[in-house]
């Protein structure tokens, strides 16, 4: 008797133990990285796939990073909510906007560019683009659900 209650008891602790370490971890993985860890694992996975060396990848790591900072400076996309109920003062207003934010955009691409050609060639500058369309567009689907749709099956 003795022991069958030596043995529950052991059996109880051990549950409670992995369940309290089962939540601790899926608290951690629930963690959100900040933007600037982002930017810096993607300009690793980028510069991984580009095979630079150290010296090269470093420079790139920085640049990049650099890039991303001032594009969150500029400040995110206006939300396209609304858009019907808009008058025409509205709409023009919008509109400029995102034209606005568009060419500053593109007057960063084009900053980044000119230092990216400084230490990368220009097939690496493109394949640089397609890297960060291919992550923005992977995160596009992670935040809008269908990437959790697929791994749930």
């Amino acid at each position: 008797m003795k022991t069958l209650i030596k043995t529950a008891l052991c059996a109880i602790t051990m549950v409670m133990c992995s369940t309290a370490v089962m939540a601790q971890s899926s608290n951690n993985k629930q963690q959100r990285i900040s933007r600037e860890e982002l930017a810096q694992m993607q300009a690793g996975y980028i510069s991984a796939q580009l095979a630079l060396d150290d010296a090269v990848s470093k420079k790139f790591i920085a640049t990049y990073t650099d890039y991303q900072k001032e594009v969150w400076e500029i400040g995110a996309r206006p939300q396209h909510h609304r858009q019907q109920n808009l008058s025409d003062a509205e709409a023009e207003q919008t509109i400029k906007q995102r034209m606005e934010r568009s060419e500053k955009i593109i007057a960063l691409r084009k900053k980044y560019y000119n230092k990216y050609s400084q230490f990368l060639t220009q097939k690496q500058i493109q394949r640089v683009y397609e890297l960060e369309r291919q992550n923005r567009n992977r995160l596009a689907h992670k935040k809008s659900g269908i990437h959790r749709q697929h791994s749930k099956r």
